[in-house]
């Protein structure tokens, strides 16, 4: 548990109020990472430009499965849980499916769950979290082999060191991890597996 001092909801004012306004109507509550990072509030707007500026031209579907990679590579349940959720809330993928991806995503791609591309973008991304400073220019070759532009690749990498920044400072400040109720248990287990 956090020793973050965070606002009620009767405290919250000015963009902390539009943050839990935000969460409220998207999620029916206000999540605990909302809490804890509307401490500065300003941040959490940067991040979510951030983050709109690489879907813009990645895509949501692609922007989801890389945040899941990258999420994995962190260890962030936080993350992981959150962006499943998310993935079944935008119909981007059935329950069946997402639990596959989340337990390898290697094998979702043997299924037929996942292009090849997808595959691999989803490789790139858990390695830039669990080993970025490894990596070298055969990391990209191999994305664009799969058909990735340059902006593609970037923005791929952009999306898995945003996820990268938003789990550490989750982890690093104990911030409670939502567990959403409408996942089934399987699915739950399968996107916290080996975390």
């Amino acid at each position: 548990m956090t020793i973050i001092r965070t606002s009620t909801d009767r405290e919250a004012e000015g963009l902390v109020a539009e943050l839990y306004r935000d969460d409220l109507q998207s999620l029916g509550h206000v999540a605990s990472h909302t809490r804890v990072m509307a401490v500065n509030p300003e941040a959490v707007v940067a991040f979510e430009g951030l983050v709109r500026a690489v879907v813009a031209e990645l895509g949501l579907r692609r922007y989801e499965l890389v945040t899941l990679a990258a999420a994995k590579g962190t260890g962030s349940a936080h993350c992981r849980l959150a962006h499943g959720s998310r993935m079944l809330s935008l119909g981007l993928a059935t329950e069946a499916e997402l639990e596959i991806v989340a337990r390898d995503h290697r094998e979702a791609g043997r299924a037929g769950i996942l292009s090849p591309a997808e595959v691999a973008m989803m490789t790139f991304a858990e390695r830039v979290s669990a080993d970025a400073a490894a990596m070298s220019e055969e990391d990209s070759t191999l994305l664009r082999e799969h058909g990735f532009s340059d902006r593609e690749i970037v923005d791929i990498t952009l999306a898995a060191a945003v996820r990268n920044y938003y789990s550490t400072a989750l982890q690093a400040l104990a911030v409670d991890i939502d567990v959403p109720e409408q996942l089934s248990p399987d699915l739950r287990a399968a996107l916290v597996q080996g975390l």
